[in-house]
């Protein structure tokens, strides 16, 4: 009887205005408008979203628009590779650690390519006897595409396994290009019949690579990162068609490389949408169905990892991971937490672990298109796409990708976004913990690994027309200037730089800027020395007597600053005028110009550039040492 009430009872019909009205009173007041925001896609999203948000297309995985993925039992069939690119200082490391790489769940043969495996005598010859038959490859040759071609061709005819080999060995050019800042079309012809001489020697083997992390590193959007990916992809299928090269052979060649960021949904919503676009564009080539699905291989971002506190760098790569594998991806390299520094074993064993975790703990191959029927991610993915598609026919309409990179109007594309977001980071709109905000003061400099900067066109053997390149940058990487300048200065002056903190009345007064102020200081290396409660002007004078330090800044509640602070600053200036003061927060409008001529340098509060503001008082602190020092 009990069981059958359960079943005769049901629950009301919840409109929107319900929703808006309960996320509204946990809102404390505030109106749910205040959370819509446009992302750096200029997307505008909601913070709910409802049957009729959605645009139903007739979709199934392994058909339609592919946007849920390119196997009709996605990686029930069909799991994506571990692909892990291993560093090494030998060729003989290589092999060793691939062995074991190998023996320890990953699945595909994937290392960062370098002159040295190519250039020494059968060193590529030794890494992958025995394995390249059995695993497939997961390889961005970059400019040695020709040459590791060849060896694996030797190798496989003399063992009559050329039939033997899967996976991608590929280099893209249009990408390197971007990168070196140089443009050679002697490399794209020899890029051409290189494609043309082994697409029918290894029929299994995909050879075209369209690598988009380049732009991703630079700072480019995803709009911009689909529209890029799409445009190389047809001037590929356009010049090697010119080659007579067969349509659904190029297509069947073809891997996509994306870099996966930190915005999850974003990012699931990129490579689905990216489906999208390549089934649009080989629909009006009028390819066969079965060389429409795109390949994807994906890597996670190091636009997004920090130098410091790189512990954190495993909780960003974890997430980005997950995102690709919703997304959909073929071929995955998961970033180690220290690979900016020294990346050591224990780190490579962590990121190979996190997609076994993955596959085996969280069971993400066991479903087909888990973001599928998600009103957000599918509302997402369709605006992407079409976002996506103007910004390729924009490309498109200037001649293409190679002639937007020859003007620069594609490199000034991405600074406009990567300034956009460099913005964000230094006031602290957008955070990263460890770096912008939590910072850690007494953690140990870290030793950045040098870049490569060695450039595969300088040797001489092409003719170059220089272009602006796309820098390969990181966010972070403006306060990690900050931390070395304070760790420098540090070393000068042999304590940490600090600010003093004249906490105004009781502890509940000052508490909250005090407690901002810290994390604020803390990102560019500076240690807040807070004051006992300030509750006299003796007691303020005598904390700047005492506090070896000529930058203050007072912490206390507006009213607070009123009562005593107006007061208390008018003597301290008076009694130090070589003392720089700021306050905490920031005063009604009409009051301003009041504390300015009262001396106070800068309101510090939470609209204030966070990187200007730490510079400009390190660099002060700079000056003032070296003049301390001369005199």
């Amino acid at each position: 009887m009990e069981l059958e009430n359960i079943k005769n009872q049901s629950f009301l019909q919840k409109t929107i205005d319900d929703w808006q009205a309960k996320a509204e009173a946990s809102l404390k007041g505030k109106k749910i408008e205040s959370l819509h925001r446009h992302t750096y896609e200029n997307i505008f999203l909601k913070p709910l979203y409802i049957r009729k948000d959605e645009h139903p297309v007739p979709n199934y995985s392994g058909g339609s628009d592919y946007r849920r993925g390119i196997y009709p039992l996605g990686y029930l069939t069909n799991t994506w590779k571990v692909a892990q690119q291993l560093t090494y200082q030998s060729p003989g490391e290589l092999k060793e650690k691939l062995h074991a790489a190998l023996e320890n769940g990953q699945t595909a043969i994937s290392f960062k390519v370098s002159e040295e495996i190519v250039e020494t005598n059968d060193s590529l010859t030794r890494v992958l006897a025995g394995l390249y038959h059995q695993y497939p490859l997961a390889l961005n040759t970059k400019g040695w595409h020709s040459a590791i071609l060849n060896v694996l061709a030797k190798m496989a005819e003399d063992e009559n396994m050329t039939d033997k080999i899967t996976g991608y060995m590929g280099s893209d050019p249009i990408a390197l290009f971007a990168e070196e800042g140089a443009v050679s079309r002697e490399f794209i012809e020899e890029w051409k019949k290189d494609i043309n001489k082994f697409s029918q020697r290894f029929p299994h083997l995909n050879t075209i690579l369209i690598d988009i992390t380049p732009y991703h590193n630079g700072g480019a959007n995803a709009v911009q990162e689909l529209g890029i990916a799409i445009a190389e992809g047809v001037h590929y299928l356009d010049i090697l068609q010119d080659g007579e090269m067969d349509l659904n052979l190029i297509l069947k060649k073809m891997v996509f490389q994306f870099s996966i960021g930190s915005n999850f949904f974003m990012e699931i919503a990129k490579l689905r949408a990216a489906r999208i676009l390549w089934n649009r564009i080989t629909e009006l080539y009028t390819a066969k169905d079965e060389a429409r699905g795109m390949v994807i291989s994906a890597e996670t971002s190091t636009f997004t990892k920090s130098l410091h506190d790189p512990y954190v760098n495993l909780l960003r790569a974890g997430n980005e991971a997950f995102a690709a594998v919703i997304g959909g991806v073929q071929y995955l390299h998961v970033t180690p937490f220290d690979s900016l520094t020294v990346t050591t074993p224990f780190s490579e064993r962590i990121a190979r672990n996190i997609q076994l975790l993955l596959k085996q703990e969280a069971h993400l191959e066991k479903v087909i298109d888990p973001a599928g029927g998600s009103w957000y991610v599918e509302e997402l993915t369709s605006q992407l796409a079409e976002k996506a598609w103007e910004f390729f026919q924009q490309i498109d309409s200037q001649g293409g990708i190679l002639n937007v990179l020859k003007s620069n109007w594609l490199q000034h594309e991405i600074e406009a976004t990567y300034l956009k977001r460099n913005l964000d980071f230094q006031t602290r709109q957008q955070n990263m913990i460890g770096t912008n905000v939590y910072a850690d003061i007494n953690e140990p400099e870290p030793n950045p690994k040098p870049r490569n900067t060695n450039s595969f066109f300088t040797n001489g053997t092409y003719s170059l027309s220089k272009i602006e390149p796309i820098p390969a940058r990181r966010l972070s990487e403006p306060f990690e200037k900050l931390r070395r300048k304070a760790k420098q200065l540090e070393e000068k002056i042999g304590t940490i730089p600090s600010v003093g903190m004249i906490c105004l009345g009781e502890i509940k007064q000052h508490k909250p800027r005090l407690d901002f102020m810290k994390g604020y200081l803390a990102a560019g290396g500076l240690k807040a020395v807070d004051s006992n409660p300030i509750l006299t002007l003796e007691n303020a004078k005598q904390f700047v007597l005492e506090t070896p330090t000529s930058y203050f800044c007072f912490c206390g509640t507006n009213e607070q600053y009123e009562l005593a602070g107006r007061n208390i600053l008018t003597a301290l200036k008076s009694e130090f005028p070589e003392r720089i003061f700021y306050i905490a927060g920031l005063p009604e409008i009409e009051k301003q110009p009041q504390w300015k001529s009262l001396g106070i340098k800068q309101f510090i509060h939470a609209g204030t550039n966070c990187y200007e503001t730490l510079s400009d008082i390190l660099t002060d602190m700079e000056v003032n040492t070296v003049e301390e020092t001369k005199a």
